[in-house]
């Protein structure tokens, strides 16, 4: 970058501009250098733009010195963005990482491999509740037993299912699906195959019988291979995209192929922490299947579901698999990405932002793709203004065109009492409070534990942001060939006006999917 600036135009205007160039570097290297990073993993951008395979001798000398020195350098898929992962953790090791990052043309900017998490996290701090259910375990083997039931990881993916037809049986418990008129759109439209909704999250139980019709299914690795090998399970990367036989998505958590949601047991989710079974109940209110005669239906029931798992049972992850994951979901045809996750803020112990995470938003809003986001379940379960608050709920609240922000309502349109909100920062409302949809083991409830007097229901920014990812697909049913800034302001558009979310939203209104396929 250096050598391109000199080699530009002529004269004194050159140098001036020059200068001023490079005292601002400096004084921005100087702020940067001063905060108080501490990590050995790092997201470095590139300032040339570089990417695996077409890096400028300044990028490539840069790649080459951080390996010479010890450290894995990892390459992001058609952004210029690298990951670099110091083996090394003394201090003397890592003033040499950032110094060689501070000093080197060939980065314009690092930070930090964030954290990402949920923003719902079911464990019990109370000691003596704990101790309660601890001594009714003790006497009741039964509750024990539930308590500490786990489903196995990794469960076999089953072959598509024949298709039964009846009546849903437990629709009835969906109030949110009344609340924002499928039956009228479904007379419309159920969704097309053909348009994929990437549920980017704990994974799913790709086993349950109501998502399992309406997963998507990776053409490139099914069928035989050359040597009559069947192509799921022939540990070959088949189809050329970097993973080796992803057949209904990718776990980007461990680096399987078998992104299975739910690991861990109720005993071990309340003293551990985490929310396993987030991402199958984010699914179902997606595109649970209708028509089948079983359980409940999606928004949009016709669509595909693809797997995507890059948040642990312990609902944690980083920036970097947050980053692969939406990339493999774009390059593998999503054109909705769901994503019921997020930050108050960004990280409170680092100064930089998370610019990794907005450019690969803006990757995806280039390839025609939307991004639901959750719009924040508050501080400590209190609903704020993202738009005034010092810690907006992220990435919701960033400030690009293909994101659509959305906030919680309950059965009364009322906000719910843990949902954000923002005139400018959040876009829409959407059924969020104890809202019925599925879990692991082929079930189905809007409750999340009950033991002891005590209930905790399916509630969130999280639940309200799959009804919208779910109302996208089913319009993008409809109209394929509309861009995604068609699509979202259909949405936005169609909403239906309540005084809750006045000067709260963009659109002033909640979800009404019957409107919106009727544009």
């Amino acid at each position: 970058m250096f050598n391109k600036l000199i080699n530009q135009g002529g004269g004194t205007m050159r140098y001036l501009f020059l200068s001023s160039f490079i005292i601002v570097w400096l004084l921005w290297r100087i702020t940067l250098s001063a905060g108080e990073i501490s990590t050995t993993d790092y997201l470095v951008k590139l300032t040339d733009g570089g990417t695996e395979g077409n890096l400028s001798s300044e990028e490539s000398n840069l790649v080459n010195n951080l390996i010479k020195s010890g450290n894995k350098v990892e390459f992001f898929a058609d952004i210029p963005w690298i990951r670099v992962i110091s083996k090394d953790q003394s201090k003397s090791s890592q003033k040499k990482l950032l110094k060689e990052l501070n000093s080197n043309f060939a980065v314009e900017y690092f930070q930090p491999n964030y954290k990402i998490k949920l923003q719902e996290n079911y464990q019990i701090k109370d000691q003596q509740l704990l101790n309660s259910i601890k001594n009714k375990m003790n006497v009741d083997p039964q509750f024990a037993k539930e308590m500490n039931a786990k489903i196995a990881d990794n469960l076999p993916i089953p072959n598509p299912p024949t298709q039964t037809s009846g009546a849903d049986p437990k629709i009835s418990n969906q109030w949110g699906m009344r609340d924002i008129g499928v039956a009228d759109a479904h007379k419309i439209t159920k969704g097309i195959p053909e348009i994929i909704v990437a549920v980017i999250d704990t994974g799913i139980d790709y086993t349950h019988e109501d998502l399992l019709p309406n997963l998507w299914r990776n053409s490139g690795e099914m069928g035989l291979d050359a040597n009559g090998k069947d192509k799921s399970s022939n540990g070959i990367d088949d189809d050329g995209n970097g993973y080796i036989d992803d057949v209904i998505g990718w776990d980007f958590a461990k680096n399987d192929n078998k992104p299975f949601d739910l690991t861990t047991s109720v005993w071990e989710m309340i003293t551990g922490g985490g929310n396993p079974g987030h991402g199958t109940h984010c699914a179902g209110n997606v595109a649970a299947r209708s028509d089948n005669a079983l359980g409940i239906l999606g928004v949009a029931p016709y669509v595909r579901v693809m797997g995507i798992r890059f948040l642990s049972e312990k609902g944690a992850g980083t920036t970097a698999d947050g980053i692969k994951a939406i990339q493999y979901a774009v390059k593998n045809g999503a054109r909705v990405l769901s994503n019921s996750w997020g930050s108050e803020g960004e990280d409170p112990n680092e100064g930089a932002e998370n610019q990794a995470l907005r450019d690969v938003i803006k990757y995806a809003a280039d390839k025609g793709v939307l991004f639901i986001a959750a719009a924040g379940n508050g501080h400590s379960g209190v609903g704020y203004d993202n738009d005034t608050d010092a810690k907006p709920g992220y990435p919701a609240s960033y400030d690009m065109e293909n994101i659509i922000s959305v906030a919680a309502l309950d059965v009364n349109n009322n906000l719910g009492s843990f949902s954000n909100w923002g005139k400018t920062s959040v876009d829409i409302g959407a059924p969020g409070v104890r809202v019925y949809s599925t879990i692991p083991g082929n079930g189905y409830t809007d409750v999340v534990l009950s033991f002891l007097g005590t209930t905790v229901y399916w509630d969130g920014t999280s639940m309200a942001t799959p009804h919208v990812a779910g109302a996208a697909a089913l319009y993008w049913s409809k109209y394929p060939n509309k861009s995604w800034r068609e699509v979202k302001n259909a949405i936005l558009d169609s909403a239906q006006k309540i005084s809750s979310l006045n000067n709260k939203c963009v659109s002033g209104g909640k979800l009404n999917v019957k409107a919106l396929i009727n544009l």
